[in-house]
């Protein structure tokens, strides 16, 4: 019995699978096919190639992203180094990295709709140390009489799990598909078991068709009635020697038997429709795109990125979203000033083309510096590069708006010419006054007005500027 057992074992709990209709449907690695009450086990079910191709492609898209973790400054979220205190988010445990932790995370939440995530506490700091993904067969949650939730633990060597009761607080608990109850998530694959099955069937049927060199079943007639046991004993002595590896082999028979085979056209069994048929099933219920699993081609017309794009939307960005919310709830991110998020970024690298436009555009935009955009691309930065650049003819909104309340803003009306006011003010006369700064002409010379000037011409008001043409 462990420590939390004997601090939770006068509580009165009880199992949350208790006293429903639907407990059968969880638990013990089967999934129930509801139209058949079959009971199909995990390993039958993930044989089904849609099945593995759908978890295995979901799990490692979300495996791939590292975790980032983030502050808000001015009201924007910047990235910070891990600390020591939160290296298990480089490093969960001794024997996975954090892909590996990732990938075993949403393989658990996609095949039992649930996934268990013990956290290991430091002796002595009480912090957490480590992060293991438990075996859901192994974990059950409970309830107490007053609401509270607590986890029943199965011992485990290697994730260090002990038979004892632990509080929530201990477990991070990630589900999807809760139908019945808040605490049991159901997996996919329970609303696809039949579909699944139905396919294998198919690739059985045919795999034992092809064993027996494609050729059908038959009938052996004879011409008159035949005993029980002679019947039983010609069958037997027919499917040994002539079934299977033997198929093809020469036949002799005698009494007047004769064999006629069952033929069934292709048309009949419409096998490859059948088996599309379960595959965009399969599909259509772990909502991954169809041509992501091999089954038809992209749409005509359509881009990469854009189909990547509902993919992410439609598939993954519900747990991606969940994922991010446990992991700040689990290791108290949030009382710290952090939060934890995972790299989409990931998704698009090997999509060059519509990394690269991105980023182009925004650093044109003026919302990336060239080197937050080098960085991306994993190249060092530059001199002058943490600088935002903007094109000059590009204006304000301010400024726009000063300008639209003008009366004619866009300048349009004409606007009468001016002639530009000359200094000259040609030949002397008395009767005319002459301000400082002008000029004239007086005997055929010009002459500069020193001094405003009104009446007889005056060498004291007037200077000579250039003398009359010839001269001298």
């Amino acid at each position: 019995m462990g420590f939390f057992d004997r601090l939770f074992r006068k509580k009165s709990l009880s199992s949350v699978n208790s006293g429903g209709g639907w407990t059968s449907i969880f638990g013990n690695g089967f999934h129930v096919n509801f139209q058949t009450s079959e009971r199909l086990s995990d390993a039958e079910i993930a044989a089904h190639h849609t099945v593995f191709t759908c978890i295995s492609l979901i799990s490692q898209d979300i495996g791939k992203m590292p975790i980032l973790l983030k502050r808000k400054e001015e009201g924007v979220w910047v990235e910070q180094e891990i600390s020591k205190d939160l290296r298990v988010l480089k490093k969960p445990n001794s024997y996975q990295n954090w892909q590996q932790f990732g990938e075993q995370w949403t393989i658990s939440l996609l095949m039992r709709g649930n996934t268990y995530i013990f956290k290991h506490r430091d002796v002595f700091t009480g912090k957490v140390s480590g992060l293991t993904v438990l075996n859901p067969d192994r974990v059950s949650p409970l309830v107490s009489d007053r609401g509270e939730v607590f986890y029943r633990l199965s011992s485990d060597d290697l994730t260090r799990s002990s038979d004892e009761i632990v509080p929530a607080s201990e477990v991070i608990h990630d589900r999807i598909n809760c139908f019945y109850h808040p605490l049991v998530g159901l997996s996919p694959i329970s609303a696809c078991a039949m579909t699944a099955e139905h396919g294998l069937d198919i690739q059985q049927s045919q795999r034992t068709h092809f064993k027996n060199n494609s050729r059908p079943g038959g009938v052996l007639t004879a011409p008159g009635p035949i005993t029980e046991e002679t019947a039983n004993r010609v069958k037997k002595q027919w499917n040994e020697n002539y079934s299977g590896a033997n198929a093809g082999c020469t036949a002799v028979v005698g009494d007047g038997l004769k064999f006629e085979p069952i033929a069934i056209s292709a048309a009949d069994s419409q096998l490859i429709e059948q088996l599309e048929m379960t595959t965009k099933i399969i599909c259509s219920v772990f909502h991954v795109p169809a041509f992501k699993v091999g089954v038809g081609s992209i749409p005509a017309g359509q881009k990469v990125s854009d189909l990547n794009e509902i993919y992410y939307s439609d598939c993954l960005q519900s747990m991606i979203e969940a994922r991010e919310n446990l992991i700040d709830d689990g290791l108290g991110l949030k009382d710290i000033g952090f939060e934890a998020f995972l790299d989409l970024d990931t998704l698009i690298r090997m999509d060059s083309a519509s990394q690269m436009s991105r980023l182009k555009e925004g650093v044109g935009a003026a919302i990336l510096t060239p080197n937050e955009a080098r960085k991306k691309l994993g190249y060092k930065p530059l001199v002058g590069g943490d600088t935002v650049y903007m094109q000059q003819q590009n204006y304000s909104l301010e400024a726009l708006s000063k300008r639209d309340q003008k009366d004619d803003p866009f300048g349009k009306a004409e606007t009468p010419k001016t002639e530009p006011k000359s200094h000259y003010q040609g030949v002397f006369k008395s009767e005319n006054q002459y301000k400082k700064g002008c000029f004239v002409t007086h005997k055929g010379s010009l002459w500069h007005c020193e001094k405003d000037h009104l009446g007889e011409f005056s060498h004291e008001n007037f200077k000579l500027a250039q003398k009359k043409w010839g001269d001298e």
